[in-house]
């Protein structure tokens, strides 16, 4: 899985990156037919968004979350694209 991580007025630390990262690579322990992701981070005053397009074999997934930290808005973006992650899988297992 390659993983894309932009950000917008905000700056990409490595801890950041680093916890982007963890929290990704519990989606492939669900489905590993994601190819790639790209996450984008912003900041717009107090609103910290974090954004996510998942390519995976089949389809494309998209999800966003907002917080007042970032790291919490992350959490729930993870938390979105999982289930949308199983939902996929479940689909493809039917047919």
């Amino acid at each position: 899985m390659q993983l894309n991580l932009t950000g917008r007025h905000v700056e990409i630390t490595d801890s950041l990156r680093d916890y982007v990262n963890s929290k990704f690579a519990k989606l492939e322990r669900h489905f590993d037919h994601i190819n790639n992701v790209h996450v984008i981070l912003d900041v717009e005053k107090l609103v910290q968004k974090a954004e996510a397009t998942v390519h995976l074999n089949g389809g494309e997934i998209f999800a966003s979350d907002e917080h007042s930290d970032m790291y919490a808005a992350i959490d729930k973006l993870v938390d979105k694209l999982d289930r949308q992650v199983i939902k996929h899988k479940e689909k493809l297992t039917r047919h």
